[in-house]
């Protein structure tokens, strides 16, 4: 019985802990797949982003707005 505790501790810890670190790691790359677009949309002009509806400083919060602002 002491066993079978000690490994559910363990595989309770160690899963969190690789499941956190999977999830960071997943974060990242998502955040960097996002980043080619918010370097093109800088790239363009004030012009080009306002017949987009965006303005240069919500450039962010537009590409991300799906993940924060829904």
């Amino acid at each position: 019985m002491a066993t079978s505790t000690t490994n559910l501790v363990h595989g309770g810890f160690f899963s969190r802990f690789f499941r956190g670190i999977a999830d960071g790691f997943e974060q990242h790359a998502r955040i960097m797949s996002r980043r080619g677009l918010i370097d093109e949309l800088h790239a363009k002009s004030d012009a080009e982003l306002a017949e987009m509806g965006i303005k240069r400083e919500d450039i962010v919060r537009h590409v991300f707005q799906d993940l924060f602002y829904s």
